[in-house]
């Protein structure tokens, strides 16, 4: 574990800045002069319950000022550069900057990186993994592309290094899209919503006057913002497995994660499942894909009267159930498919 690895080193008197720990990283560490940067939203309010000052990104100015800095490598190698670039600019020459990650994330490429550019020492091991000590030196001396920016991909949207399927939307929600029906319902959820490209489709059908964005990575849901300008999105950093609403909608779509680290977690999409059902209204209908050999039937069943399989091919499936709050009779509907990899931190 990355806290068994923190043991090894001694960082200086005075700020500290942790970017991408989770409440697992933090124990070590004195939360009065400690600020921790974490986007996603669970492990955000996990750290902040333990009483440290988090903040969702990096901040500018002598707020994000830092005496020393820890990076808590993540598993994209975009996002990783980003954050190594975002506490590089919270420090000044000579301070330190230490870097953990597991050899899986890819921290020995990290290290090989690193030491082309700065100086780099105590590099120790433990636990499948990595920590080590950059110093950093005067002048700009990390390559500008390693800035963590917002970016422009094909068909104009904005995406960030890190958010799911940055390059372009995945081929699942492709497949969801196509499948919607003309007419949509007028309230809609769209549970994980991510950069908003699945959002962006789901706005072109007649009959949706609200459509909420529901996403739990706070640099997807900044990049969301920028690409959905429509009046009637609303948008919710938040935990999609818990999120809800005031009223009940009469519509949620959504591509859910198989996934939170590297990790699977077979009961996350099933979660997704049952805040959907706590969303709808009787009437109401939920839309979403899965992988073909997720085995999301069971629960399915036990939160709609009526689950349907509408589309797909040899990699995903399309559900479409209804009747959310009465169970399905025995035998009743297609039982949608088997979990879905993908994503996510």
């Amino acid at each position: 574990m990355a806290g068994s690895r923190l043991e090894l080193i001694d960082p200086p008197a005075g700020k500290l800045l942790l970017i991408g720990a989770g409440p697992g990283d933090v124990a070590p560490f004195d939360p009065a002069r400690t600020l921790v940067v974490q986007g996603f939203r669970p492990l955000h309010d996990a750290v902040a319950g333990q009483g440290f000052r988090v903040l969702t990104a990096p901040a500018a100015g002598p707020e994000g000022r830092a005496d020393a800095a820890v990076v808590f490598l993540p598993r994209a190698r975009a996002e990783a550069r980003a954050r190594i670039a975002a506490a590089a600019a919270a420090l000044a020459p000579g301070d330190a900057l230490w870097i953990d990650g597991q050899k899986t994330d890819g921290v020995d490429s990290v290290l090989r990186e690193l030491r082309e550019l700065a100086p780099v020492d105590q590099v120790q091991s433990r636990a499948h993994g990595k920590i080590f000590r950059v110093t950093l030196p005067a002048g700009a001396w990390l390559p500008p592309d390693w800035a963590g920016r917002q970016h422009q991909i094909a068909g104009g949207f904005v995406t960030a290094p890190g958010v799911f399927s940055a390059d372009g939307p995945d081929p699942a929600s492709q497949a969801l899209a196509a499948a919607l029906p003309e007419r949509l319902p007028t309230r809609i959820v769209e549970l994980g919503a991510g950069w908003g490209w699945l959002a962006a489709q789901i706005l072109t059908h007649p009959g949706v006057e609200q459509l909420h964005l529901v996403e739990a990575d706070h640099a997807a849901l900044e990049c969301a913002r920028r690409n959905i300008t429509d009046p009637r999105a609303q948008f919710h950093w938040a935990d999609a497995t818990t999120f809800r609403l005031p009223e009940p909608v009469n519509g949620v779509v959504m591509n859910p994660p198989f996934h939170e680290t590297r990790a699977a977690d077979p009961h996350l999409g099933a979660r997704f499942i049952r805040a959907a059902a706590g969303l709808l209204t009787g009437a109401g209908r939920l839309w979403m894909v899965a992988n073909r050999h997720l085995p999301y039937e069971a629960v399915l069943a036990e939160h709609f009267g009526d689950v349907q399989e509408i589309g797909g091919d040899s990699r995903f499936k399309i559900i479409s159930a209804s009747g959310a709050g009465r169970k399905a009779p025995a035998g009743k509907g297609s039982g949608a498919g088997q979990p879905k990899t993908r994503r996510r931190r």
